[in-house]
């Protein structure tokens, strides 16, 4: 997706009950204000914020300081081929929001911004910034990964309904009661998670989950497989940090690259693994590897995604366009005299990526700030609903 990624994202431990570092907020601040003149001299700012930080241990982001924050961040985020569009992030700002009713509408409203609201399928960039979390205290969170993915559920026979990959997590919400329909595109609940209400399951509204069911342009039995996948790919388990100021809870989206769910949600063995099957129907020969009946069934499986959002009007990229975007991305950044964090084994598609124009260079794998980070415990939630650290919101 045109955003950092998820489970296998760089974990980063933090200190919870450590004030802000002092040094780390006036470098971003120094930099807020020098790409953004119209905020004035940096210098009135600064000695509030320091004063804040020795009184309190933290001091509060101004509205445009949040939403430029937020954009530096997606801005040095190294697993995102999709960069070039940073500016364009759509920030709401969410830090008043404490219940966990009022937190799950406003991720609701997330999706409908994001899935264009009544222009359907005008997918934006998009973040919702909820609270901080404050030295020493607890903090609202959202368990789950993204906020839209499917239910997996292991059979009598060991086979897998759904996506196998969020198998675990599946029995966790099963285990607080949630009961889905055993189907393979079960939308999971979203799990929030408050310091004075504990966890509670919400069942997402239809109006906030965009699908498209997935045909072929030749192919007229692909129909017959079923397959749907969805249209906003909002992570939500990742923590936002701004000038030394963490947000757990900050869920944000781009939109997808076809070849995120053609080659790898719908592909990779452990997750709904219909290269095989797509092979099959194809009637090709599997007897051996060297027919390359994979690479001939994965690119049919491409084809259908990409065929199919452009069909319903849902904004999806192909792989060479961003490539080529991501390259001028990168002439955008260096004339702007800035450094582009990429990681390599990110940055190139999981598909035809030595025709990619990503593939033919290097990259320098850079820790700048503002950026995301993935959070042990974090990590742990969402893949099984078990904690692993003794602090937690």
């Amino acid at each position: 997706m045109i955003v950092p990624g998820y489970r296998d994202h760089p974990t980063e431990r933090w200190d919870p009950i450590a004030p802000v570092d002092p040094g780390e907020a006036e470098d971003f601040l120094r930099q807020c204000y020098l790409e953004n003149p119209r905020l004035g001299p940096v210098e009135p700012r600064l000695a509030i914020v320091r004063a804040q930080i020795a009184a309190t241990g933290g001091y509060a982001h101004t509205t445009e300081e949040l939403a430029y924050g937020a954009k530096m961040a997606w801005r040095n985020s190294s697993r995102c081929i999709g960069r070039l569009y940073w500016r364009s992030l759509v920030v709401l700002d969410r830090r008043r929001a404490r219940t966990a009713d009022d937190i799950f509408s406003l991720l609701v409203h997330h999706l409908r911004v994001a899935g264009g609201g009544d222009r359907a399928g005008a997918i934006r960039p998009v973040i919702s910034i909820f609270a901080p979390a404050l030295p020493g205290q607890p903090y609202a969170r959202v368990w789950n990964e993204q906020l839209i993915r499917y239910a997996g559920y292991r059979t009598d026979d060991g086979s897998f309904v759904g996506d196998p990959r969020n198998e675990e997590f599946t029995a966790a919400m099963q285990g607080f009661g949630w009961q889905g329909k055993g189907e393979a595109f079960d939308v999971l609940p979203i799990a929030v998670e408050t310091p004075a209400e504990g966890v509670r399951l919400y069942e997402l509204p239809e109006r906030a989950i965009l699908e498209v069911p997935l045909t072929h342009p030749e192919f007229g039995w692909f129909a017959e497989l079923g397959l749907r996948w969805h249209v906003v790919p909002a992570i939500s388990n990742l923590r936002l940090t701004i000038g030394g100021v963490q947000y757990p809870l900050a869920p944000f989206n781009g939109w997808y690259m076809g070849s995120e769910i053609g080659a790898r949600n719908l592909a990779d063995e452990n997750r709904f693994n219909m290269v095989p099957i797509v092979a099959a129907r194809m009637g090709l020969d599997t007897s051996r590897e060297s027919t390359l009946w994979r690479d001939q069934a994965l690119i049919e499986l491409n084809r259908a995604v990409l065929y199919s959002y452009e069909k319903a009007g849902m904004k999806i990229a192909d792989h060479h366009t961003e490539s080529q975007r991501f390259l001028t991305h990168l002439r955008n950044e260096e004339k702007a005299g800035r450094p582009v964090p990429a990681d390599w084994t990110w940055i190139v598609p999981p598909i035809s990526g030595g025709a990619t124009p990503v593939f033919h260079r290097y990259y320098e794998e850079l820790d700048l700030r503002p950026n995301f980070y993935l959070d042990p415990e974090a990590q742990a939630l969402a893949q099984s609903g078990t904690r692993t650290c003794p602090f937690s919101g």
